[in-house]
């Protein structure tokens, strides 16, 4: 894998993105110590169903794939069903730390759908489309960004709506 860090995965990069796409969006500067999803929303009064994370997953089968899924944090992503269809892997697992860092340079907590590496595919659970604005990752662990789903949809190279690529957590 090549580091993509110089020209993807920064805040600036994603706002820019962003700003050329002319998509409307807000922004959270927020304490990096916070920025993961369940303590984010805790701290700054978001809801976990408007909190959307963005979760690299890869497929173990040569050659290796990755993709980019975008699931409520009050779903679970189906990695083993899902996922493993949409890539065409006999085994799938979530991209560790180290892997997402070097191929994306962003950190777990800041990942986003808006400027990860060229061709990547992006999928998109069904109900995330659901909300009328999300909360996720802004490139890096110090932003977060405010979006509509569908505005931002209508410019992700790559993305794809899917049924059925989470689900609920068990009561």
């Amino acid at each position: 894998m090549e580091s993509t860090q110089s020209t993807q995965g920064t805040a600036e990069s994603v706002r820019a993105a962003l700003d050329g796409w002319g998509v409307p969006y807000g922004w959270v500067e927020i304490d990096p110590e916070f920025a993961d999803t369940a303590q984010f929303c805790e701290r700054y009064g978001f809801t976990l169903e408007d909190s959307v994370n963005c979760i690299l997953v890869v497929g173990k089968t040569e050659p290796r794939r990755y993709a980019a899924c975008l699931v409520q944090a009050t779903r679970r992503l189906d990695v083993n069903r899902a996922v493993k269809k949409l890539l065409g892997a006999r085994r799938v697992s979530f991209a560790s730390a180290e892997e997402t860092v070097e191929l994306t340079g962003m950190q777990v907590g800041g990942v986003t759908p808006v400027a990860l590496p060229p061709g990547m595919p992006v999928y998109v659970d069904a109900p995330v489309l659901e909300r009328a604005e999300i909360v996720l990752g802004g490139g890096d662990r110090a932003g977060k960004l405010l979006v509509a789903p569908k505005a931002l949809l209508d410019h992700l190279p790559g993305a794809e709506v899917v049924d059925g690529l989470s689900t609920a957590p068990p009561a």
